[in-house]
């Protein structure tokens, strides 16, 4: 049994290691900051989106109440002592208002949550414009 140069492995493991060089390192400062800036952005957008959902959800609860006080009005307005005529032309008309206002609601709701998506995406967008363009500075301070 021989030893090739009478050294312990982990000496010339040690030695190589202490000999390896990276190429040149990016300042470590600048990509903490740039990190520190994805993750605001992020939390930004993340809160847009919650405030949205939040607009969503109460507007759907008015929706909700309002909807509830006409169908009782409606009830009531029925309930009246009417030719089977009047109230069959009373129907058909509430029908198609509710329709409306349905239709109404959805587009409402819809153009809330697309409006939240986008400011949202938005957020997104310009960070990473702003990102890309940190790395094309980062490059051109290395070469």
């Amino acid at each position: 049994m021989s030893e090739t140069s009478g050294k312990k492995p982990e000496t010339d493991l040690m030695r190589m290691l202490s000999e390896f060089r990276l190429p040149g390192m990016p300042d470590v400062e600048a990509l903490a900051s740039a990190q520190r800036r994805n993750l605001e952005a992020l939390s930004a957008a993340n809160r847009v989106a919650l405030e949205g959902a939040q607009a969503v959800a109460r507007r759907h609860m008015e929706i909700l109440q309002s909807s509830m006080t006409e169908m009782t009005e409606a009830m009531k307005a029925l309930s009246t002592q009417e030719s089977p005529q009047a109230k069959a032309a009373r129907q058909a008309e509430m029908l198609k208002s509710a329709y409306e206002k349905a239709v109404a609601n959805m587009k409402e709701v819809a153009d809330l949550i697309q409006k939240s998506n986008q400011e949202a995406l938005s957020l997104l967008n310009k960070r990473f414009t702003e990102a890309m363009d940190e790395v094309k500075t980062l490059m051109a301070k290395k070469g």
